[in-house]
């Protein structure tokens, strides 16, 4: 399973919100191009970046940031946040993003999610973040009448690469994942689940490890990697490739031990 560091952008910084409250941020670092290279350096394989400005403006307004990340960094890199037309995907691919992440407009367009699907194979994937059950948009302030799961459905038929499930009331709370949403979300569709929100420990990753036969094949940690809670280098040893469970045991006799 993936472990893949967060970065959420505001102001040029690097922060962490509370529940998504734009009033609750906690500056982690006035540079975010240097917490990319930290996580690269102890071994990250992907990295998430949210332009939280871009969420609340519905256009990329991180540019400089998230530039200064694709040049720092060799990893393949997903963003979202205010990707809501043709240009702005161009835009971050143009830089060398791999993924885009869509959002609201899945909600609000989703003519145009299928469009850029089958422009883009594979390099779309939708940010489905829900408030009990249903899809919040526009950087979180507002809340749908879509359940996340047909939500779901619905961008797996149009082409999605992949569905990113955040659940607010758990994101960065550290209360651990919403283990009983992904499996329902899992059971639903066929392409890859993400999961991101409330991740605190080594034993929530490893709550999580459970549901990768069905489909959970990625986490994305944020503040409980800023706060030390959860060391990335332990994580990977936890439920990344090569994990620990893994490693034949030294028998005394074994060539691979």
């Amino acid at each position: 399973m993936d472990v893949i560091p967060a970065i959420d952008l505001l102001e040029g910084h690097c922060v962490r919100l509370y529940q998504g409250d734009y009033d609750r941020s906690q500056v982690f670092s006035e540079n975010p191009a240097d917490v990319a290279k930290q996580w690269v350096d102890q071994g990250a394989t992907r990295l998430h970046i949210v332009d939280l400005d871009g969420a609340k403006a519905g256009k990329v307004v991180n540019l400089g940031a998230i530039e200064a990340i694709a040049h720092a960094v060799s990893v393949p890199i997903e963003i979202g946040g205010g990707l809501r037309d043709r240009t702005s995907v161009q835009q971050l691919f143009n830089l060398g993003v791999q993924w885009a992440i869509l959002g609201t407009i899945a909600v609000e367009q989703p003519q145009l999610v299928q469009e850029l699907c089958a422009e883009f194979p594979e390099k779309i994937i939708i940010g489905i973040d829900a408030r009990d059950g249903l899809v919040a948009t526009r950087g979180w302030l507002e809340t749908s009448e879509v359940l996340a799961t047909q939500l779901a459905v619905q961008m797996q038929e149009l082409g999605a690469a992949a569905i990113i499930y955040t659940d607010i009331h758990r994101d960065g709370t550290l209360t651990g994942p919403n283990l009983e949403a992904l499996r329902e979300l899992a059971a639903a569709i066929s392409i890859p689940i993400i999961a991101s929100g409330g991740v605190s420990s080594l034993t929530d990753l490893l709550s999580l490890l459970a549901l990768e036969p069905q489909g959970v094949t990625g986490v994305i940690v944020g503040r409980a990697l800023y706060t030390g809670d959860i060391l990335l280098k332990e994580a990977l040893r936890a439920i990344g490739p090569g994990r620990i469970q893994d490693i034949p045991p030294n028998l005394g006799f074994s060539t691979f031990a």
